[in-house]
C-alpha cells in the first residue's frame, strides 16, 4: 500500500529556500518511480521533478531547473525537493507522487503515469 503525505510547505521572501518532504507510510520508496508536481490557481497541474527507481535518472522541468534538487532517503522512506532561489511563479500547491513504471523522461513528466498522490503541500512566495 502506498499513502504519501507531504509536509514543508510555507511562506517565504523571493530569493529563500524551502525544502519538501514526501513520506511513504507502505512500501518503501525505492520501489517507485516518484515525481513532484505543482498547480496554481487557475492552472493545470504541471511536472516539477521526478526520480527513477534506481536513482540513476533525475528529470526537472526548464522552470526550475539548476534550483530545484531532487533526492530520496531510503532509509527514512522519504523523498524530498530542495528548492532554492525561490521566486513569486513559484507559487503553487505541490503535490508528491509515486508510479510504478519504466521512468523514462516522457513517462516522468506525465502526471497520468503515476497511481499515487499525496494531498499537497502549500508553497508561497512573496516579492
Amino acid at each position: 500500500q502506498v499513502q504519501l503525505v507531504e509536509s514543508g510547505g510555507g511562506l517565504v521572501q523571493a530569493g529563500g529556500s524551502l525544502r519538501l518532504s514526501c513520506t511513504n507510510s507502505g512500501r518503501s520508496v525505492m520501489n517507485y518511480v516518484m515525481g513532484w508536481f505543482r498547480q496554481a490557481p487557475g492552472k493545470e497541474r504541471e511536472f516539477v521533478a521526478a526520480i527513477s527507481r534506481s536513482d540513476v535518472n533525475r528529470y526537472y522541468a526548464d522552470s526550475v531547473k539548476g534550483r530545484f534538487t531532487i533526492s530520496r532517503d531510503s532509509a527514512k522512506n522519504t523523498v524530498y525537493l530542495q528548492m532554492n532561489s525561490l521566486i513569486p511563479e513559484d507559487t503553487a500547491l505541490y503535490y508528491c507522487a509515486a508510479g510504478s513504471f519504466l521512468g523514462t523522461a516522457a513517462s516522468a513528466k506525465n502526471p497520468n503515469s503515476y497511481g499515487y498522490w499525496g494531498q499537497g503541500t502549500q508553497v508561497t512566495i512573496s516579492s
